[in-house]
């Protein structure tokens, strides 16, 4: 069984996400981690993650080894992720490892829970439960500085909410694979909601989506 994630930055989504794969023991992949780890490695040459050809040779180069790099949390990381995912090429190079990884989930497991933006609605679009997560600009940036300053990391909740925007932006208007829920997901507004209520409304829907 495959389990989509989708939403905006801040969302809920990661906590969400491991927490559905620990409970059905299925793998888990943050598709937002490839595009990090794409940007990153862009801008670690000193390159532009705009640049068409540098983006897509850093897709290709990708390895494991990458998503584990401990400056794919910063905003600059974010900001670039958001620059690459709007390039066709860099997307259909990912959208291969996505594919593979849902066809063939790491360790036996019998199905996986994914992390992203499109997933639902571009790269598995006949996953068995489609989830989209969403909030508030305003909650999600205060979510983000908590989360940046817990990591020991100065953030301005100012800079944040206007990074957010500015991504948000770029996410739901872009032409290849905007940031939007699809037809038969459950929107789950968490602005006003902690991880444990989303965690039930989530698990309340795979149960009536997909009872066995």
């Amino acid at each position: 069984m495959i389990i989509t994630v989708d939403g905006p930055a801040a969302a809920g989504k990661g906590e969400l996400t491991r927490r559905l794969a620990a409970h059905f023991g299925f793998a888990c992949l943050d598709t937002g981690k490839l595009y990090r780890a794409v940007g990153w490695r862009v801008l670690s040459v000193g390159g532009d993650p705009e640049d068409e050809a540098a983006a897509v040779r850093a897709a290709r180069a990708l390895n494991a080894d990458d998503l584990e790099t401990s400056g794919l949390r910063s905003e600059d990381a974010a900001a670039a992720a958001s620059q690459v995912a709007a390039i066709p090429a860099v997307r259909a190079v990912l959208m291969e490892f996505q594919r593979r990884f849902a066809a063939a989930p790491p360790g036996g497991c019998r199905g996986a829970v994914f992390d992203g933006r499109d997933i639902g609605t571009v790269v598995l679009p006949d996953a068995a439960v489609k989830l989209f997560l969403t909030a508030s600009p305003e909650v999600r940036a205060a979510r983000r500085v908590k989360q940046l300053q817990e990591q020991g990391a100065e953030a301005i909740y100012g800079r944040v909410l206007q990074e957010l925007k500015e991504r948000d932006a770029r996410d739901t208007t872009r032409n290849v694979a905007p940031l939007k829920p699809a037809e038969d997901a459950l929107v789950i507004d968490t602005s006003d909601m902690d991880a444990a209520a989303v965690y039930a409304a989530a698990l309340d829907f795979i149960s009536r989506k997909a009872p066995d």
